[in-house]
């Protein structure tokens, strides 16, 4: 799922927790200065032990896929330790060279495929350590609007200032889709507004590095010539320094807005004016910044009907709402129908464990929205699941004569149900089951009760 795959990479960096010191420390190179307050180099900065013990706990606690080497975040610490001198100096002296990163394609519910780059761990924990450096200057820089990979910001306070423009009154939004935004980033562009705020050519020079390290996809290595590849620790801060120019002209022109990463929505009063402001922000986007404008995807219309980060806005006599658009509702039932195939052969520990990892999840991320009517609904749905799950596999006469007796079924009761030439899903909604695999039985053995789960998550 794109949103949640994108709330996963926002949550983590939330946790990163820069120290406010650093952040009080930092400010802006606008002017050309190329240090921090303090009078430390950014190259000193990025290097301090400290930063780099920091950034190899966060490479280390995601674990994460390997990169072409086939070096995993295990083996991490005793390279460092063998190679620890000639590791830093070859960062002090720029001779390092970032490997190639490895190109995995990940498939999107549409059909399509998003392209991710694995870095080797070496590259994740030096642009971790970079990322650390940079982001309190950043930070002072970037708009109160924008809320994706940064730290203490959410797709749930996303939402809220969504909420918040309905109720003034900005009842119609312009969607904006960037096609193949993190792959289409220029190079030379990325690296003009980064020297706005920090002017440091160690940094600068370091950064371009792992621009221009290439991909490896298979055995064929492609030059990058322009993006910053997903996947890679400073890709998310880079793209929001590039984006941040489009943040910056929509403050100017006093425009709504919200942006979580690559996902931007507009909130103006009427269609009129949003068709007029695409027009203006698409000449931009296309010109100024060398972005492609999705004109397939990019919608102009009711918040109350298109989706944002997986949610629409409702309005009720109470005031506004939110809730979970349709495709999150559609896409969950059919995870949790493809989990629960009958022919999948597994036992139900595993099945449940699988089932109530997605589903918590799930429901901490759309718990903000009112769908109570619908958990209710797919609690029952998944029961019934459940019980054709089971049903099917006691595959033997015997086996179910054996199990309903266990159940509490008298001999005879069971005898002729375990008979039954019913098909599995009419036999899962039948009153033998309903009172043999009650929905307690079920929740005892280790299913999730989605109803409960979701009021603790509202009611903390």
């Amino acid at each position: 799922m794109r949103q949640s795959q994108k709330t996963e990479q926002a949550d983590h960096l939330k946790k990163i927790g820069l120290e406010d010191q650093r952040q009080s420390e930092a400010r802006s190179t606008a002017s050309g200065e190329s240090t921090i307050r303090s009078g430390i180099s950014f190259k000193e900065l990025v290097l301090d032990r400290d930063n780099l013990n920091t950034a190899y706990k966060r490479v280390y606690g995601n674990r994460g896929a390997e990169g072409i080497d086939g070096m995993s975040v295990y083996e991490l610490l005793d390279y460092l330790k063998e190679n620890k001198s000639q590791f830093l100096e070859s960062l002090r002296d720029l001779s390092y060279k970032p490997s190639p990163v490895r190109r995995v394609e990940i498939p999107k519910p549409d059909g399509t495929k998003r392209k991710l780059g694995v870095p080797t761990v070496i590259d994740r924990l030096i642009q971790q350590a970079i990322a650390q450096a940079m982001t309190p200057v950043f930070e002072k820089a970037f708009s109160d609007n924008s809320f994706g990979f940064r730290p203490n910001r959410s797709a749930h306070d996303a939402i809220k200032r969504v909420t918040e423009f309905y109720d003034q009154g900005y009842h119609c939004v312009i969607d904006l889709d960037l096609k193949a935004y993190f792959d289409t980033v220029n190079h030379d562009l990325l690296m003009r507004f980064i020297k706005q705020y920090i002017d440091d050519e160690w940094l600068l020079r370091m950064i371009r590095k792992f621009l221009t390290s290439g991909v490896m996809d298979g055995q064929m290595f492609q030059k990058s010539e322009k993006g910053t590849p997903q996947g890679g620790n400073l890709s998310p801060l880079l793209a929001n320094i590039y984006l941040n120019e489009l943040d910056k002209l929509l403050t100017v022109r006093g425009h709504k807005f919200v942006r979580y990463a690559d996902d931007c929505n507009i909130y103006v009063k009427s269609k009129r004016a949003g068709y007029r402001v695409l027009d203006s922000i698409s000449k931009f986007l296309e010109k100024d910044l060398k972005l492609t404008v999705n004109q397939k995807k990019t919608k102009v219309g009711s918040p109350l009907r298109l989706k944002f980060l997986g949610f629409s806005l409702g309005v009720s006599s109470k005031g506004t709402y939110v809730r979970p658009c349709q495709q999150a509702k559609r896409r969950v039932k059919q995870s949790l129908k493809k989990i629960t195939k009958r022919n999948r052969g597994r036992g139900l520990d595993e099945l449940f464990k699988e089932i109530n990892q997605k589903m918590v999840g799930w429901l901490n991320y759309y718990g903000i929205g009112k769908m109570k009517v619908f958990i209710k609904s797919l609690d029952e749905w998944l029961h019934s699941r459940i019980r054709q799950y089971i049903w099917k596999s006691w595959k033997k006469i015997k086996t179910r004569f054996k199990n309903l007796t266990k159940l509490g079924m008298t001999r005879t009761q069971a005898r002729i149900f375990a008979n039954t030439r019913k098909g599995y899903w009419r036999t899962a909604h039948s009153k033998t089951l309903l009172y043999t695999l009650t929905n307690e039985k079920l929740e005892s053995l280790g299913l999730i009760n989605m109803s409960k789960k979701l009021q603790s998550i509202q009611n903390a």
